[in-house]
C-alpha cells in the first residue's frame, strides 16, 4: 500500500492526535514523523519548527471548540447560551485533552489569525449579546469568562477537586451559576 502525500493539514492533525494520547508536550517533530514513518526533516517543507507545528495544533483546536460551541449555542441566550458555551469547552477539555492544552499557551500567528480564532471570538460576543453587559466592557467579560472557565477546568484536570465534597460537577454547575449572576449585574464604570 502506498503512503499518501505528506500535507501541513495532515502533519498537524497528527500532532493533535499524539497530543490528545500523550499530552501535548509529548509532541515534537521527530515525535511526529515517526508516527507518520517518516525522517524528521521531510516535515520542514510543511511546518516551519516546533512552535509553527504546536500553533498548528492550537489553530486545529480553536477551529473544533467554535464548531462545537456554534452548535451548542445555536438558537440560544442568556444563561441557556452560558451553559452551553461552557460545558462545549468541559467536554472538548475531556474529549480533547491535547488539543485543550494547547489553548492554554501564548499563540503564536498561525493560531491568533486562523479563521477558529476569529469565529471564537463571534460566537463570545453572541453569548454575551444575552446580557447586560456594555460593549466597551466586553473584552473585561472574555477575560472572566476565559480565566473562570479554563481555570475550573485546569484543575479538574489536574485532579485538584478529588479529595473533597461536594463533587466537581455540582461545582461546575454553581460557577457557571455565579457568571451569570456576574454577568447580569455586571459592574459599571472604571474601578476607583
Amino acid at each position: 500500500m502506498e503512503r499518501a502525500a505528506l500535507t501541513t493539514a495532515a502533519v498537524v492533525a497528527d500532532a493533535a492526535a499524539l497530543a490528545d494520547q500523550a499530552g501535548f508536550d509529548a509532541v515534537t517533530l521527530s515525535a511526529v514523523a515517526r508516527r507518520l514513518g517518516v525522517r524528521a526533516p521531510s516535515l520542514y517543507s510543511h511546518v516551519r519548527d516546533r512552535e509553527a507545528l504546536l500553533d498548528g495544533i492550537t489553530a486545529l483546536a480553536l477551529g473544533e471548540l467554535a464548531e462545537r460551541i456554534a452548535a451548542a449555542i445555536a438558537g440560544r441566550a442568556g444563561r441557556p447560551a452560558l451553559e452551553a458555551f461552557a460545558t462545549a469547552h468541559r467536554e472538548f477539555a475531556l474529549q480533547a485533552p491535547g488539543r485543550w492544552q494547547s489553548l492554554q499557551r501564548r499563540a503564536g500567528e498561525i493560531a491568533v489569525r486562523s479563521g477558529g480564532a476569529r469565529q471564537m471570538v463571534t460566537l463570545t460576543r453572541a453569548v454575551l449579546r444575552g446580557y447586560p453587559v456594555p460593549q466597551d466592557q466586553h473584552v473585561h467579560a472574555v477575560r472572566v469568562l476565559g480565566s473562570t472557565i479554563n481555570g475550573y477546568l485546569a484543575l479538574e484536570r489536574s485532579g485538584g477537586f478529588n479529595h473533597s465534597a461536594p463533587s466537581p460537577e455540582l461545582s461546575w454547575h454553581k460557577t457557571v451559576q455565579a457568571l451569570d449572576a456576574l454577568l447580569n449585574s455586571w459592574p459599571t464604570g472604571n474601578p476607583s
